[in-house]
């Protein structure tokens, strides 16, 4: 090795340099969220002017999980993220995101008749055709952009970068929320929403490119040869990532709080109307709250997790917070406008801890040589909850919330039942967080 080469750093070391790279993929990952949750503001608006079912809804929002959970192709993701390396794999990922919003946006902005699919209306079908592809992408997207925090990070300010990574997302998120009802509104189109989407994420697509250029240049700044073929991912790692306890805890944690989170939100626009009496036309603002107080708190307390450790402790206390959330919304009480806003700003706290000290705790145990397999074996877990869950949710809701009048009709919605679900899954979290507290004690990870 010459001399060179012995004292030539990494790019990563350089702050300027990797905190450039968190921005361009955080951007790219905000365009990605605004599309995932765009429709959810839109579920009344879908079911009294398209004349869809809240069944019909839950397929289609479940289905943004489908290929990713039935053909496992997060799971696939993972193997060809550590095979093929991020450049590949992100622009890979990211083009099946624009294919599938563009589709999503063709299916609600066309007419088919009656036609039917499998017993669901055509623009049913299509639409959930490019909400799956979509999802496809974005789940590919997202672990491999967690691998760049972590390629980019390892040694530095890698749970706060996480936590500023999550608060761009939750932008997206809150963006979608707020705006795409008023949007659908005045353009008297339900699909305009979709079609700004689009359009940002074509952005987002370009900023990954740039991004390429950046981690070219990281990996040619690399020490040595030899630490590159350290690096290299084989199958049998695998083994080493399943027999792994905490690694496990962790995974089902995760499906567990996201399966409370994400399928909420897509029926919360929904409950602030029917339960809260807020009218539709701001009944969107509520929901959108939760992401905008995460945009605060999740790099609070991921450089709290940076500085003082208490992981799993963090992970507990939001799993009680998001049981708690849950419990209220299912209680008859206080059905107000202004209650709802304080219980969501509760779940706002909650939806900031967890996270914050979540996904920075798997480098923790698992090496960066197999990350991306075991991100991607994650977010394929999570992907079953994404996916099943708001097809639960949505025929509890046709079963057992509608409260119709003497003639048939659904005049109201009784959101008991849906809520004491996402109550449970909040419970069994607090569960699986103090297992691994304890699994942290003995193995000494380092999560607190």
């Amino acid at each position: 090795m010459t001399v060179k080469q012995k004292i030539q750093q990494k790019l990563s070391d350089s702050a300027a340099a990797r905190w450039t790279a968190l921005a361009i993929v955080s951007f790219t990952m905000m365009c990605g969220y605004f599309i995932t949750d765009v429709m959810a503001p839109l579920e009344d608006m879908l079911v009294n002017d398209l004349g869809w079912t809240s069944s019909q809804y839950g397929f289609f929002s479940g289905a943004y999980g489908y290929i990713n959970v039935f053909l496992l192709m997060l799971f696939f993701g993972g193997i060809i993220l550590d095979k093929c390396g991020i450049r590949i794999t992100g622009t890979m990922s990211c083009s099946l995101m624009l294919a599938g919003a563009l589709i999503k946006w063709y299916a609600l902005d066309s007419n088919f008749g009656d036609a039917m699919f499998m017993g669901y209306p055509m623009q049913v079908a299509v639409a959930a055709l490019g909400f799956a592809i979509f999802g496809m992408g974005a789940e590919i997207t997202g672990i491999t952009v967690t691998k760049v925090i972590a390629k980019w990070f390892t040694g530095h300010e890698m749970a706060l970068a996480m936590g500023l990574q999550v608060a761009m997302a939750r932008i997206g998120t809150a963006a979608a929320l707020a705006c795409s009802l008023p949007l659908a509104k005045a353009m008297g189109n339900v699909s305009a929403p979709l079609l700004l989407g689009a359009a940002l994420l074509c952005i987002g697509f370009v900023s990954y490119l740039v991004y390429c250029i950046l981690d070219r240049k990281l990996d040619a700044s690399t020490v040595t040869q030899e630490e590159n073929k350290e690096e290299e991912f084989k199958l049998s790692d695998l083994k080493f990532i399943f027999t792994n306890k905490g690694f496990w805890l962790i995974t089902f944690l995760c499906l567990m709080f996201y399966s409370a989170v994400f399928p909420f939100l897509k029926f919360a626009t929904k409950l602030m109307i029917y339960k809260y009496g807020v009218e539709p036309e701001l009944a969107g603002l509520i929901p959108a709250m939760l992401p905008f107080g995460t945009i605060l708190l999740t790099p609070l307390f991921g450089s709290l997790y940076d500085r003082k450790g208490k992981g799993a402790t963090l992970m507990i206390i939001g799993s009680m917070m998001l049981a708690l959330v849950h419990i209220l919304f299912a209680l008859p009480i206080f059905n107000v406008y202004w209650f709802a806003i304080l219980v969501m700003v509760l779940l706002g706290i909650a939806f900031s801890l967890v996270p914050s000290a979540m996904w920075p705790s798997v480098p923790k145990i698992i090496p960066m040589k197999q990350l991306g397999s075991a991100y991607s074996i994650i977010f394929y877990i999570q992907n079953i909850g994404l996916s099943m869950v708001p097809l639960l949710i949505g025929w509890v809701i046709d079963k057992y919330a509608e409260v119709k009048d003497a003639t048939g009709a659904v005049v109201n919605y009784d959101y008991t039942v849906p809520m004491s679900i996402f109550a449970l899954f909040g419970i069994i979290a607090i569960c699986i967080a103090i297992m691994l507290k304890k699994e942290d004690a003995k193995k000494h990870y380092g999560l607190e």
